[in-house]
């Protein structure tokens, strides 16, 4: 399922990111963009509207529409390391995961629910203001805003975090950051989510999605083929008691890093190379007709 328009110049933006060794570069063409009042007031009014009935309302309708898409988009998703979840003890944890697609969280989902956890979803602030159906689900399917401001950062954003693990939520935060559309390759990732977990003393559930191409064309994209999902669940991370937060979010995010590294090369046969290549882009039908051609 392909969401938005101008997928080549996404992957031309993704190519000129990968030139820079942007890592962590915005692609998408049309994001929304917010001041920081904006950003302010439209986090505040989400958190104020979970608590009105008519939140509440939209939070089952969202939650059952959320269901719904990941049985339907998700159905031929599979799962490998699934004995991995049997070293977790009961509660909260922090799951993480390669960002490639708006609705990526849906396969986590998937995963969460297989493992009899709810799941709440760390999303940038301009998330709220997407378009369309991604707008309501994004307020209404248990996530949790993040404003890029040491306050909130500091203070509101732990509390929020804070009271979904101590709920038994499984919460994922992408520390890619930003969504590569069918990008491949894990990125380098950013500290965050391991230092929240090391603050909350929660493991961090380690994950790598694979994206196999299917030989049917997308609907209404001729230039894309569709893609299917293999979970990829690898060993959880855990806190070491001895180390401060940030001595953990280090050696938690390199380790991290290591796994999604290396469960890509056992995915898909290849060393991990930083440079980009058509192939890059699951689904792209220039690079699939090229592989066919040589096969």
């Amino acid at each position: 399922m392909i969401i938005g328009d101008n997928r080549e110049q996404v992957i031309q933006n993704i190519k000129d990111a990968v030139a820079n060794r942007d890592w962590h570069a915005k692609v998408e063409v049309g994001d929304p963009v917010l001041s920081l009042k904006e950003s302010k007031e439209l986090v505040n009014n989400f958190w104020h509207e979970q608590k009105t009935v008519k939140g509440k309302i939209n939070d089952r309708i969202g939650h059952l529409l959320f269901d719904t898409l990941m049985h339907i988009l998700t159905s031929s998703t599979t799962f490998t390391g699934l004995e991995n979840l049997a070293d977790l003890p009961q509660g909260g944890a922090i799951i993480t995961a390669n960002h490639f697609n708006q609705i990526d969280s849906l396969p986590v989902k998937h995963l969460a629910n297989k493992a009899h956890h709810s799941l709440k979803i760390a999303i940038e602030d301009t998330n709220l203001k997407l378009p369309g159906i991604l707008c309501y689900l994004m307020n209404y399917v248990g996530t949790i805003p993040l404003i890029e401001t040491p306050s909130y950062v500091g203070n509101e954003f732990p509390r929020h975090l804070h009271d979904a693990l101590e709920q038994n939520n499984w919460v994922l935060i992408y520390p890619e950051q930003e969504m590569w559309w069918n990008y491949r390759k894990p990125r380098e990732l950013k500290r965050g989510a391991y230092y929240f977990a090391a603050k909350q003393n929660v493991p961090v559930i380690s994950t790598f999605i694979e994206i196999q191409t299917i030989d049917k064309l997308e609907k209404d994209h001729p230039n894309f083929y569709q893609t299917k999902y293999v979970v990829h669940v690898l060993p959880p991370i855990f806190p070491d008691v001895k180390l401060s937060a940030n001595e953990n979010s280090k050696k938690m995010m390199v380790c991290d890093y290591q796994q999604k590294v290396a469960a890509y090369e056992k995915a898909y046969q290849r060393k991990l190379d930083l440079t980009f290549t058509p192939w890059d882009i699951a689904g792209w039908r220039f690079n699939y007709q090229k592989n066919q051609n040589k096969s």
